[in-house]
């Protein structure tokens, strides 16, 4: 659910889908990732809500694994912390059938210690039936009225109009397109979305990053590297959304940005 890149630090915020069918609701969190040499304000600030959502907020754990990653310090660091917790636990093996998953012997000592296993392919749907029936058996029963829920805590798998989500999809552009230093100093505000009457979806975002030198870099020659950072994501929120989007994004400095927002 969350956007992905191979840089750390991709995912900031935990992302929440509802997911409904006539058996009952699941709400899934998908949370950052830990990072393992926490040092800076933000690394630290994501790895307390990752452990705080994960011990006080959910009733499974899935714990989801790439067989085409290198198990490395983080991995371990994760699984560590994965351990510890007191909850029904879900080992899950994603990218099973990518023909890159050299790396699947790897996570094979794992299946000893979890008592359910799934092998899957999350893009092919493969597996995804009978892992959906063993979440169900573990949760409880509660009451979730979805219409009372905030949108911007949770959305329907279908409806992409999270603030939080398309400000991700913006950042996640950022990430994949700018060296390696300035992802990190940068985040993204959406402020808002209306619905125009010729039938486009007005977005209204800030990428905000710490001084003037990021500020030019993200800008770009002639305004070019803003403009293919804009163009980028607008075609990723059309399709995401199936409407006609105007992206109104500008870029503004905040020095202090992770400590207002994070």
């Amino acid at each position: 659910m969350a956007i992905t890149s191979p840089k750390p630090q991709t995912t900031r915020f935990s992302i929440r889908a509802l997911y409904e069918e006539e058996r009952g609701k699941i709400i899934f969190v998908d949370t950052p990732g830990i990072v393992g040499k926490a040092k800076d304000y933000l690394s630290k600030r994501i790895n307390e809500k990752t452990l705080q959502i994960l011990n006080e907020n959910v009733d499974v754990v899935i714990y989801m694994v790439d067989a085409t990653r290198k198990r490395d310090f983080e991995e371990s660091k994760v699984l560590g912390l994965v351990r510890k917790i007191k909850k029904p636990k879900i080992l899950v093996i994603n990218k099973i059938d990518d023909p890159g998953k050299s790396f699947l012997p790897q996570y094979k000592f794992l299946e000893e210690e979890f008592k359910d296993v799934f092998q899957i392919s999350a893009i092919n749907n493969m597996h995804i039936k009978p892992l959906l029936e063993k979440i169900f058996e573990y949760l409880p029963e509660k009451n979730i009225d979805s219409e009372k829920l905030p949108p911007d805590l949770v959305y329907p798998i279908i409806n992409l109009d999270s603030k939080i989500f398309l400000g991700e999809l913006i950042r996640e552009k950022i990430f994949l397109m700018m060296g390696e230093e300035i992802p990190y100093t940068t985040t993204v505000i959406v402020d808002q979305i209306a619905e125009r009457k010729n039938g486009t979806t007005y977005i209204k975002a800030r990428i905000l990053t710490t001084n003037d030198r990021y500020k030019g870099m993200l800008i770009g020659a002639g305004g070019r590297k803003i403009k293919e950072i804009g163009s980028y994501a607008r075609k990723e929120i059309a399709l995401a959304i199936n409407k006609k989007v105007f992206l109104d994004l500008n870029i503004e400095v905040d020095s202090h940005w992770q400590e207002m927002y994070y």
